[in-house]
């Protein structure tokens, strides 16, 4: 059985994971949903200084206090970019990573990099218009026009992430990854791919083309961005597919 340590993607904490991590836990397997800093009931902890090298320290931290081995690390969506550097310091304890809508993060990247300037631009303005200047509501979405994200959510769902997401410290979008981004020789590298994403897969687009190759190993989940509220027992019986 697998030890999974689950990193929730922005605005979201630990409690976003909890069906999923029920079913895990009935397919035996030991799972532990992590909240990072600033975020959900750790909003209080961040400030202005939280930023993606908070989010990684958060993830190592927690692996090395919990004397974890043979971890299976998931991220969803941004936890790409502090499991993207946490895996490149996890060494020996890191078994395998899976990428839950979302791909692994290079040296040098930044969450902003992967929208056009104008639209980070706008996204640095509504930081600022919020009056403390350092975090970044889920409104951001409209500026993106990712409503099809919020695809398989039916409205009780919907609400649900209205009222329990917080904003994001916006360091964690700004700041650049810097260190180690590439897990050791040997370690299972997954992705779990949904409806938009998967749609972006089969497009053939350039840069994502690494992840249709080996060693990556892919899943499809036919739902929107959070498979974890909207699918959770399929999200778990695919993580269970893919450690078994």
């Amino acid at each position: 059985m697998a030890t999974f340590v689950l990193v929730p993607g922005a605005w979201l904490g630990a409690w976003a994971w909890e069906d999923t991590a029920r079913a895990l836990r009935e397919h035996g397997h030991t799972v532990l949903p992590l909240t990072l800093t600033g975020v959900a009931e750790r909003a209080e902890e961040g400030g202005p200084q939280t930023d993606l090298d908070t989010h990684i320290a958060d993830i190592t931290d927690f692996v090395e206090k919990n004397d974890l081995r043979e971890v299976t690390l998931v991220a969803h969506s941004y936890a790409a970019a502090p499991v993207s550097g946490a895996a490149g310091r996890l060494g020996e304890r890191l078994e395998r990573v899976v990428y839950v809508d979302s791909a692994p993060f290079a040296a040098g990247m930044r969450m902003l990099d992967l929208m056009p300037p104008e639209v980070a631009d706008q996204l640095g303005q509504q930081v600022t218009a919020r009056g403390d200047g350092w975090r970044l509501s889920m409104s951001f979405l409209e500026v993106l026009g990712l409503s099809s994200s919020l695809d398989g959510l039916d409205q009780g769902q919907r609400d649900v992430l209205s009222a329990r997401t917080t904003p994001q410290p916006f360091g964690t979008y700004t700041q650049r990854l810097t260190g180690p981004a590439e897990p050791g020789p040997g370690v299972d590298c997954v992705l779990i791919a949904c409806n938009d994403f998967r749609a972006l897969l089969d497009a053939g687009v350039p840069m994502l083309a690494f992840l249709n190759q080996a060693p990556w190993r892919r899943f499809d989940l036919s739902t929107g961005h959070w498979p974890m509220l909207s699918a959770p027992g399929e999200l778990a019986d695919v993580l269970h597919a893919a450690v078994s």
